[in-house]
């Protein structure tokens, strides 16, 4: 599984909006509305790095208000939730 973070910067009057609209495509499993220098950021969970590609510049970066991103790759994931989740998708051991 490949988690990226992407920060969004939208449109003042369309954080909302591209929110809901980002939400809801596949592969992103979150969406947060932050403080700081982005308004949102999203969580894109893929089997392949490929995937990303499909995700994030094919279709978040085109959602209506979206004005740039920056997407940061993960290496390893410590949360116990995640952790959870791969092993009931099935996923082989990273040994």
């Amino acid at each position: 599984m490949v988690t990226a973070l992407v920060f969004i910067k939208t449109d003042v009057d369309r954080v909302h909006e591209a929110a809901e609209e980002i939400a809801a495509l596949d592969g992103v499993s979150e969406v947060y509305s932050i403080t700081g220098g982005y308004d949102l950021v999203a969580m894109v969970r893929v089997r392949r790095h490929d995937d990303l590609n499909a995700v994030i510049p094919g279709r978040l970066n085109k959602v209506k208000g979206v004005r740039g991103t920056e997407t940061h790759i993960a290496f390893r994931t410590y949360s116990q939730h995640d952790l959870e989740v791969a092993f009931s998708l099935g996923l082989p051991d990273a040994d």
